[in-house]
């Protein structure tokens, strides 16, 4: 009776802590959920060991086992808005990313387990960092927006920082959208395409804002992400080969969520020359509990195109959106192997358009 009355005490300890918070049940699973790995990599980079392999199981065996075990959506929220813990996910972002490229360029650990690190913290960066960057540069405060841009600067990509929200919103599911991927279209061939054709298109429209051309955010993409290469080099040519690699595994996972989520998912164009609205069915969404709380709802796909500005915690699923029959990490992997990615999305893409 002893252990069970201290035991309900722990929790009613624990709700009330969160509750002092200002922290819903709800909130302080996607914080324990989205933080823990960056917890397991800080002791894997100091320790090494079991640590390093505990943060590579949670980042991919783990977040599926616990997608197949809870059966359950995540319920959306409306009244946290997860500052927060997109700040402290940022603050995170920027000390595993110097904490990883300085301890591989000592080679710190054995072979094995430098490799282990390099893979846990580009999963990081990849599903974590830029779901929360991306979460940030929606954000209407501008420390918030210029903190979302800092974390897409370090991973090379500040680019994406404009692309995103000037074309990428306002184009999606039509041709005119670099980041939208059409049915048939490789992977490896679509990344090509939307790298070069987003950081032209966001300059294009940076550029023809009415302003003094030194002002184009371009300049501190460029020159931020130059200065941090400097950086990394002066430690010595091995943290810049790290450093570089790490921000290219990151861009590659950001241009896979944006193949995923809309393959072959286009607008229909009217006989006036321009495409139908967007609605639900132009996104793909996967609302599993545990990889949805991982990436702070970034597979609500649909309810953040319907709904830029609305905080992660609130998105939702709505009626009628196409869901992916795996959660997105587990297409994501599938996409690597386009036969395999086509003879599954394919005709799911016929059933949906009706094409």
């Amino acid at each position: 009776m002893h252990n069970l009355q201290a035991s309900g005490f722990r929790r009613d300890a624990i709700g009330l802590a969160c509750y002092r918070l200002g922290m819903s049940p709800q909130m302080r699973q996607f914080t324990i959920i989205s933080l823990l790995p960056a917890g397991l990599i800080v002791l894997g980079l100091w320790l090494g060991g079991l640590w390093v392999l505990a943060a590579v199981i949670y980042l991919t065996g783990f977040m599926r086992f616990m997608d197949r075990a809870v059966k359950t959506k995540r319920v959306a929220i409306t009244e946290p808005s997860g500052t927060t813990l997109s700040v402290c996910l940022a603050i995170m972002h920027f000390a595993l990313l110097g904490g990883t490229v300085i301890t591989l360029a000592r080679a710190a650990h054995g072979t094995a387990e430098n490799i282990g690190l390099f893979f846990a913290t580009g999963l990081f960066l990849g599903q974590i960092s830029n779901a929360n960057a991306h979460e940030l540069i929606h954000r209407g405060q501008r420390g918030l927006h210029r903190l979302g841009m800092w974390v897409y600067i370090s991973m090379l990509f500040g680019h994406h920082t404009s692309a995103h929200v000037l074309i990428h919103h306002r184009h999606v599911a039509t041709r005119a959208d670099p980041n939208t991927s059409r049915m048939g279209e490789g992977f490896y061939r679509f990344a090509l395409r939307a790298w070069g054709g987003s950081f032209m298109a966001g300059f294009r429209a940076e550029a023809a804002r009415p302003r003094a051309k030194w002002r184009n955010p371009y300049v501190i993409y460029v020159l931020g992400a130059l200065g941090l290469m400097l950086l990394a080099l002066m430690i010595s040519p091995r943290a810049l080969l790290v450093y570089v690699g790490l921000a290219a595994y990151a861009q590659m996972q950001l241009l896979m969520s944006d193949y995923v989520q809309h393959y072959g998912l286009m607008r229909a164009i009217g006989a006036d020359g321009k495409p139908a609205p967007v609605g639900p069915q132009h996104s793909w969404n996967s609302p599993r509990w545990f990889s949805s709380a991982l990436m702070l709802n970034a597979t609500h796909h649909s309810d953040h195109h319907a709904h830029p500005l609305r905080y992660f915690p609130a998105l939702d699923v709505p009626s009628g959106a196409p869901m992916l029959p795996k959660p997105l990490p587990v297409m994501g992997a599938i996409a690597l192997i386009p036969p395999l990615w086509r003879h599954i999305m394919d005709p799911l893409v016929k059933e949906i358009t009706n094409a």
